[in-house]
């Protein structure tokens, strides 16, 4: 794929964290419980690679609270780095993992980078953003069960989305027949 895509690729996703968070956050904590600029963020890299996946990954939050508000300020650095994580990981499991079914593959970066996402926003919170103040409870909260509706909506349709691109020949196929 031409760096050209791959940046073209970057900037719709990063718009789309933009756009999909506003129609969310009309009904009330639907953010931390649908994680909608966790789904452009994660296509990205998938599609994309890790450098495009990562870009995304922070171009997004840090554009949306510039241009929107939200994440809120105090948000943004966090979020940030957990997103920027999601894109680079799923990036970097997209290439590396090959199991000659591209569903599966697909599906083991996905859920490789929510676990490393959380992980490193985990330890960060714990260590940087709210040293003594955030436990393993919270983060298992946060993590996962507030944020359980907004796992499995990225379980459900990011795969989907990016099988669908490249069965329509947008992005080159994972394994292409030959």
């Amino acid at each position: 794929m031409s760096q050209v895509k791959k940046i073209v690729i970057a900037a719709a996703c990063a718009a789309l964290g933009i756009v999909l968070p506003m129609a969310f956050h009309s009904i009330p904590n639907a953010g931390a419980t649908w994680l909608p600029m966790h789904i452009p963020v994660m296509i990205s890299g998938l599609v994309a690679g890790p450098v495009s996946g990562a870009v995304t990954g922070v171009l997004a939050p840090v554009l949306s609270s510039l241009l929107t508000g939200m994440p809120a300020a105090p948000m943004v650095v966090p979020m940030t780095c957990e997103l920027f994580v999601y894109g680079l990981v799923s990036g970097l499991l997209s290439r590396v993992v090959r199991t000659g079914r591209a569903t599966v593959d697909l599906y083991v970066a996905l859920v490789g980078a929510m676990l490393a996402g959380r992980i490193v926003n985990g330890i960060l919170r714990a260590l940087i953003f709210s040293p003594g103040a955030y436990s393993l409870e919270a983060w298992v909260a946060a993590s996962f069960v507030t944020s359980i509706t907004g796992i499995v909506l990225q379980l459900a349709v990011v795969v989907p989305i990016v099988v669908s691109l490249e069965r329509a020949g947008l992005v080159p196929p994972r394994y292409p027949e030959e």
